[in-house]
């Protein structure tokens, strides 16, 4: 039977398990693909622990790890159309990604091109459209400082780029480990801790046209303290209630497999680097895991899955 990693219940490392179960059988408007590479992201450990999305029933146990994965179409579902048995496919898993087999909603899946790997194609789904999402909708103009908040991580490794791209000048905060990274991907560097607002401010004094933050807290309302508009704050760290209150908003997400094809385009065109810093085999999914949750991971960390 395939092989897949799940949780048994809600809590810490100590519900992770791996487990055989029956291969999916793919229902209306989805894929069945064979995993080659499957996305480790922060949302994996919250689920775990507890974390629902807006709109998310209870979960059902056991629960596979993941939400974004790479991979090789076996089976297409009811009403799909545009794939076929044997293409090279990315996108969103509704039912886990760490696993031999993931099913993958056709609506917000990607043709992968061929000259993206496996592995680059596996960290675009939520990451890379997430980043993606969040620079277009802040809409700033050619030339704005875009400020960004937890900019080691993938998805800001990923807006770091984006925005670069797109001609913004880029401050990015993160640890004083992650300062070689955030420079090579275009940005002037910032470190976190106490004292956030005054080393940005020394560092941008043109001041700040837009925030993305994905760290929420403290990070947050001083970065919210930067702005003169703040319909120019947007996080993916924070809840819409604690971002609402300080005049900003939740990154609003496309979710369709159109911003997967230009996320990747990026890619293709050397424009965007994934940056995958570990890849670790399926068997070693909890190490893979770890090296998200602990928060020390630098941009992507990549489960790869044998053929």
């Amino acid at each position: 039977m395939p092989k897949a990693y799940v949780y048994t219940r809600h809590g810490g490392p100590e519900t992770e398990a791996f487990a055989e179960l029956d291969r999916p059988v793919p229902g209306p408007g989805e894929l069945l693909i064979a995993v080659r590479a499957a996305g480790v992201n922060p949302v994996d450990w919250k689920l775990r622990n507890g974390f629902r999305r807006p709109g998310e029933g209870e979960a059902r146990f056991p629960v596979v790890l993941g939400s974004e994965a790479a991979g090789v179409v076996e089976e297409t579902g009811e009403g799909v159309t545009g794939f076929a048995v044997g293409d090279e496919v990315f996108g969103n898993t509704p039912g886990g990604a760490f696993a031999e087999y993931a099913l993958l909603t056709a609506s917000v899946t990607a043709h992968k091109p061929a000259a993206l790997s496996f592995a680059d194609a596996a960290t675009l789904p939520v990451a890379g459209a997430t980043a993606y999402d969040g620079v277009r909708q802040l809409d700033l103009p050619e030339g704005a400082t875009l400020l960004v908040t937890g900019a080691g991580g993938g998805v800001g490794a990923a807006a770091l780029q984006i925005a670069h791209a797109w001609g913004l000048w880029v401050v990015g905060v993160a640890s004083e480990g992650k300062k070689d990274l955030v420079e090579s991907l275009g940005a002037v560097h910032v470190p976190s801790g106490p004292g956030l607002a005054d080393r940005v401010r020394a560092a941008a004094p043109q001041g700040v046209d837009g925030v993305y933050d994905l760290v929420g807290g403290e990070v947050l309302a001083e970065a919210a303290g930067l702005l003169a508009d703040r319909t120019k704050l947007i996080t993916a760290g924070a809840p819409p209630e604690t971002v609402a209150a300080l005049g900003g908003a939740r990154v609003e997400r496309a979710r369709t497999a159109a911003v997967l094809d230009e996320v990747a385009e990026l890619v293709v065109a050397g424009e965007l680097d994934p940056h995958v810093s570990g890849t670790f085999p399926l068997e070693k999914a909890d190490e893979a895991l770890r090296a998200v949750e602990d928060g020390h991971a630098l941009g992507k960390i990549v489960i790869e899955v044998a053929e």
